[in-house]
């Protein structure tokens, strides 16, 4: 992904702010009722401010609900997700990548509600969910 590209994924939207050579922003919207797939990165780490709606993250099976302002760390190699508990409002936060590789390839799946269980993926792989 590059700087201003928005993605259309199974669970919202992502949009790259800004990127650099060890670092990503993107702004990400999950819809109501969905939630990203369980996942960690080998390379990166990431840090995520909501800025609006009230959701649930799982850090390495650990719960908690969150709201706008909240600021949650996740180290590299931490399983993580966030889901969208509110039956109104879409969830968004902003998301800061970093590490010694950015790629969107480094994602390790241990649950997915969109089918993509795979222990490595793509971005293509998306691409059949919209066939």
């Amino acid at each position: 992904m590059s700087k201003g590209e928005t993605s259309q994924i199974p669970w919202g939207t992502t949009e790259v702010l800004t990127e650099g050579e060890n670092y990503r922003v993107k702004r990400i919207c999950i819809k109501v009722g969905h939630r990203q797939s369980y996942q960690s990165h080998k390379k990166r780490a990431e840090s995520w401010v909501v800025v609006s709606g009230h959701g649930k993250i799982t850090i390495d099976d650990k719960e908690d609900e969150v709201k706008t302002a909240a600021i949650i760390m996740i180290p590299v190699e931490t399983k993580h997700r966030i889901q969208n508990i509110s039956t109104s409002e879409d969830l968004v936060f902003i998301e800061t990548q970093f590490g010694s590789y950015i790629g969107e390839d480094d994602i390790i799946r241990y649950e997915d509600d969109y089918g993509r269980d795979r222990a490595n993926w793509t971005r293509e792989d998306d691409a059949e969910l919209y066939d």
